[in-house]
């Protein structure tokens, strides 16, 4: 049997792209993100101004097994549900919550995580062996000095959240203080999936000496979180960059500033490490 056939067709030799530096970006990544999966990766490389097409970099992504399994449990459905409203503006609602780990010598340490509901930006994460009530409304003070006053603040009923102290701290600001129904955890889902997110990218990942060595990883944490981090829920844009977005970044609304004096940044921290 015979066919016609160009010869050029005949002859043709598939010529593979040079995926070199595609693969040296994701290693990159991979290595202090390794926690993100490949939209995380697709969007911050974009970001970088490498414009690859996603096909290509999925390709190069699967071929270097960097695919990650996500095995997660399935919950039951809440029989009642409150509204989870996303406010329209900063400083409307944030959320608190509560966090357990252990250093390396066994000492128990919390951590008190605060953010905004708006851009979900990290506005702080306070940690020490003990956190009571007074020591909580100290550390919101101090938050309030700087980024100003919450008309809503979402908690679980943790007694140091119930306490007498903490109400009237609350109505002597003139605060609303909503607490969730005792048993569910989703109806704080956005605190609650920020807490995965630390838990995933620090807690679990590092073996901590000593509390101000977690500090300073906390804190060049929530300032890659949300000055480099993309967010799928923002349209992959970062916290810092929706508020640019819609024109709410201005002194009235100031952000968590990188610690320039011990000039450790998230990256810095991570390659040491591995290195």
């Amino acid at each position: 049997m015979l066919f016609s056939l160009s010869t050029s067709v005949y002859y043709y030799k598939v010529r593979r792209k040079d995926d070199s530096e595609v693969i040296e970006q994701l290693s990159a990544l991979a290595e202090v993100h390794g926690q993100w999966g490949f939209w995380m990766m697709y969007h911050r490389l974009r970001k970088m101004h490498y414009r690859w097409n996603h096909k290509r970099v999925y390709r190069v992504y699967s071929l270097m097994r960097l695919n990650l399994r996500n095995k997660r449990k399935k919950r039951l459905p809440a029989r009642v549900k409150v509204p989870l409203l996303c406010p329209i503006a900063p400083n409307v609602t944030w959320s608190l919550d509560f966090m357990h780990d252990t250093l390396a010598n066994g000492k128990t340490i919390r951590t008190l995580n605060v953010k905004d509901d708006f851009n979900r930006e990290a506005l702080s994460i306070t940690i020490d062996t003990s956190l009571p009530a007074m020591r909580v409304i100290r550390e919101l003070s101090k938050l309030l000095e700087w980024r100003g006053k919450p008309e809503k603040i979402r908690s679980d009923n943790g007694p140091e959240f119930v306490a007498e102290s903490m109400s009237e701290w609350c109505q002597n600001l003139g605060i609303e203080w909503e607490y969730i129904q005792p048993g569910k955890p989703t109806q704080n889902s956005l605190i609650e999936r920020f807490n995965r997110t630390f838990r995933q990218d620090v807690l679990n990942s590092y073996m901590f000496e000593n509390l101000a060595q977690i500090r300073n990883y906390a804190n060049a944490w929530i300032w890659m979180y949300n000055n480099e981090r993309p967010h799928s829920s923002l349209g992959y844009l970062t916290q810092v960059e929706f508020l640019l977005k819609y024109g709410k970044l201005s002194d009235e609304f100031p952000t968590f500033q990188q610690d320039i004096k011990i000039n450790k940044t998230w990256n810095n921290l991570i390659l040491n490490v591995a290195g």
